[in-house]
């Protein structure tokens, strides 16, 4: 049997409506304002989750001469 590393990734979404010139300006605004924890993302913002596993690298002394 081999022992595997799973990697579990999820991903929260929300969409957030603000005014600004631009698109740049628009991501800017909403990065700020999440970084000054106006928006926090919880359970109710779930959309996914990937699961990848990958066999763990093996020591360089495991290799067989």
């Amino acid at each position: 049997m081999n022992a595997y590393k799973v990697k579990i990734t999820e991903t929260f979404e929300k969409v957030v409506e603000v005014e600004a010139r631009n698109k740049i300006e628009a991501e800017q605004i909403v990065c700020t304002a999440y970084h000054d924890e106006k928006y926090v993302l919880d359970a109710d913002n779930f959309a996914r989750v990937n699961f990848t596993a990958e066999l763990p690298a093996r020591k360089r002394e495991s290799y067989e001469r």
